[in-house]
């Protein structure tokens, strides 16, 4: 009986150290939270699209941070930063943290649809500020909407409105989608097979493969075989780059082209241009596109060692936004910036005619580009021609079709 009592007494005291140090920290955080403006990126450092975000996002954010002078409304404006593997499972646990402890006021960058879907429903449920600018599902901004959250560079929709309306257009109505099966490719394969559909074309056969996929070959091959004259690629990032490089292995060209419904800059650099050359795509942004995007380059590449990619870009451009709404509220409170963010016109060089709507979309002008020939590239990074710039709200669907609950029919 004596020892059962030592080991509760025990036991309880270790529960009331527990508890007394979770309530300082708790206290702390809070504390902490006050002294300044905390920014999250949640980013992927080592995955499929590490290229492309990773690293490069969170320079972008820091040379935001930079251009405000390191402080706001007195105070020092702080980053951190974390990988979240490609599983929701761990993004949302860390942005919980976040969150919860460590006084961060907003969220960026969230590469992968699936984990940006997760981290949406803690934002709204801690009431604090997530903006996405490397996910590209419709879900963000349509029925998983919130009034925490920015879909602030592209979305699925956007790019194969773009795109395949191009590609159809010129006679190639029979098509084949390579896809990757997680909620971003699903949801690119479905928004494109739509702009085909309604553009007068067919879409022959679809297949999803699993993300990091290091073998194509059995997904080429029902593709070669369906007779499309084009196979749209619907992937990101790494497999993007296998897909394309496997295609060519397996002599895929002539009669039929490949279509690439998300390409960036670093895709192409890993593809070389004699793999990429003529390639059609639609981009929200180029680092060549004006002064302001080229000066802006000059100091990331001095990071970085290269372009920034349209990702990376709009990390850049969301956290500039957010800072500048911060300042004009006077407060980090959630509600307070966001309605500030929503009132400011979207001012830096990557973002043409930009806007953030009801449902929490950034509606913008983005680019029908073309991937140059070799003869064409004058000098490194010199991969596109602007074929012409497309309208915003034709690359958006009307707030009368919304799904998001926050848009008033």
């Amino acid at each position: 009986m004596k020892q059962q009592f030592l080991r509760s007494r025990a036991a309880l005291s270790v529960g009331l150290g527990l508890g007394l140090c979770l309530a300082f920290s708790a206290i702390t955080s809070h504390a902490n939270s006050a002294d300044g403006v905390k920014i999250g990126v949640l980013t992927d450092m080592a995955g499929v699209t590490a290229d492309a975000t990773g690293k490069g996002s969170v320079e972008a954010a820091k040379l935001a941070i930079e251009e405000m002078g390191g402080t706001l409304l007195g105070k020092p404006i702080s980053l951190v930063s974390g990988d979240h593997q490609h599983r929701p499972d761990i993004g949302s646990s860390m942005v919980r943290k976040w969150y919860d402890t460590d006084g961060v006021d907003v969220v960026v960058d969230v590469p992968n649809s699936s984990v940006a879907l997760a981290v949406q429903g803690i934002a709204r449920e801690k009431k604090k500020l997530v903006l996405f600018s490397s996910p590209g599902t419709t879900a963000l901004s349509q029925a998983q909407c919130s009034p925490y959250g920015v879909q602030w560079t592209y979305t699925t929709y956007a790019l194969s409105r773009g795109t395949a309306t191009a590609v159809v257009n010129e006679g190639n109505k029979r098509w084949f989608i390579l896809a990757s099966d997680y909620a971003f490719g699903k949801q690119l394969a479905a928004d494109t097979e739509t702009v085909v559909r309604a553009n007068g074309g067919e879409v022959v056969g679809t297949v999803f493969h699993p993300l990091n996929a290091s073998d194509f070959a059995s997904f080429l091959l029902q593709a070669q075989g369906s007779k499309a004259q084009i196979i749209a690629i619907a992937n990101a990032g790494g497999d993007t780059i296998s897909a394309i490089k496997q295609a060519a292995e397996f002599g895929i060209g002539g009669s039929q082209q490949l279509a690439a419904m998300l390409l960036l800059i670093t895709d192409v650099h890993s593809l070389g241009l004699q793999a990429a050359q003529k390639t059609y795509l639609t981009v929200p942004s180029y680092w060549d596109m004006n002064d302001g995007t080229r000066a802006f380059t000059k100091k990331f590449e001095a990071r970085v060692g290269r372009p920034p990619t349209f990702l990376q870009a709009g990390v850049y451009s969301s956290v500039r936004h957010y800072l500048q709404a911060v300042k004009a509220a006077g407060t980090v409170d959630a509600d307070a910036v966001m309605a500030k963010m929503k009132s400011l016109p979207i001012d830096d060089p990557f973002s043409l005619n930009a806007h953030i709507r009801a449902d929490g979309l950034v509606v913008r002008d983005m680019m029908l580009a073309q991937v140059k020939t070799p003869e064409q590239s004058k000098a490194p990074w010199d991969y596109y021609n602007i074929v012409r710039t497309i309208p915003g709200d034709t690359l958006v669907w009307p707030l009368s079709e919304s799904q998001c609950p926050l848009v008033k029919q």
